[in-house]
């Protein structure tokens, strides 16, 4: 008899000591995980002195619940504070998280399906373009002045010496390149962030803060669609091709259905990452 209790059936249905022994091990794990959160929820219904008094576990038994703490935040004067800071992640953190993955599932379709070469001769052409605009906006020249002087000479050059050059990268290097934008610490670039929505008259504004947002989380984005996409059949997008449909008829009818999971997954977590930043 005292055998049966400690003897299991399978792997999958353990001796009934053996269940006893679980339950109490994972009742105790999700007492401990559990009971912050109560101690968060009652706490919030307790006054000033029942907070330094205590401790006081249980409402009506132990004290009084009060609802002073919820109605001197939400109503009182720290009413404006706290509704105003949820109000705007309501609005920012979404927004910003869908522009990014919409910019991004694109991006990375592209970086899947489409073959690119750029050539390291016309980044680094670009490069010195945009730092020539910087330079010339620094000295006063205005920005509209500066930015088509910019875009004219990176044309010239490109149109003249730019099939000089040879060297050139591949999509695995653009994706690469896109994620080592996480590796840079974000307190990097706070200063020029603000200096650039300063100029541009953006501060204080939902704009700055979802523009900051997608350009931040657009690497993930791109980096984690292109892996889920890279799994879909590129035999259903040819059939799709052979019965007429265009490039974005196949992204749109075809891609995206089979991409729903990705998508979904790659939008939550770039809504939590927007959430905890703000």
């Amino acid at each position: 008899m005292i055998r049966h209790w400690f003897r299991s059936r399978s792997y999958n249905a353990p001796s009934p000591v053996g269940k006893v022994l679980s339950y109490m091990v994972l009742g105790f794990w999700a007492f401990l995980i559990l009971f912050p959160l109560y101690w968060l929820i009652v706490t919030s219904l307790k006054i000033p002195s029942q907070v330094a008094e205590g401790p006081f576990y249980i409402p009506f038994v132990d004290y009084k619940p009060s609802l002073d703490a919820w109605k001197y935040i939400l109503v009182g004067d720290l009413s404006n504070d706290t509704l105003r800071t949820f109000r705007n992640t309501a609005i920012v953190a979404p927004t910003s998280a869908l522009l990014a993955l919409i910019l991004g599932s694109t991006a990375a379709y592209a970086l899947v399906r489409f073959e690119y070469r750029p050539r390291v001769g016309a980044i680094l052409t670009f490069i010195g373009c945009v730092g020539l605009a910087i330079v010339a906006i620094y000295f006063g020249v205005p920005w509209q002045v500066a930015v088509a002087a910019a875009i004219a000479v990176f044309f010239i050059v490109l149109l003249t010496i730019g099939r000089r050059f040879r060297r050139a990268l591949g999509n695995n290097d653009i994706a690469f390149w896109m994620i080592s934008q996480r590796m840079l610490p974000p307190i990097a670039v706070v200063i020029p962030i603000y200096i650039l929505f300063q100029r541009l008259h953006l501060l204080d504004t939902y704009t700055a803060l979802i523009i900051t947002y997608v350009v931040s989380n657009l690497p993930i984005v791109v980096w984690l669609m292109r892996d889920y996409i890279s799994t879909i059949p590129i035999e259903l997008e040819e059939c799709a091709a052979i019965d007429g449909a265009s490039r974005y008829r196949i992204f749109w009818s075809v891609v995206l259905p089979l991409a729903v999971p990705g998508l979904v997954a790659t939008f939550l977590f770039v809504l939590v990452f927007t959430w905890n930043e703000y």
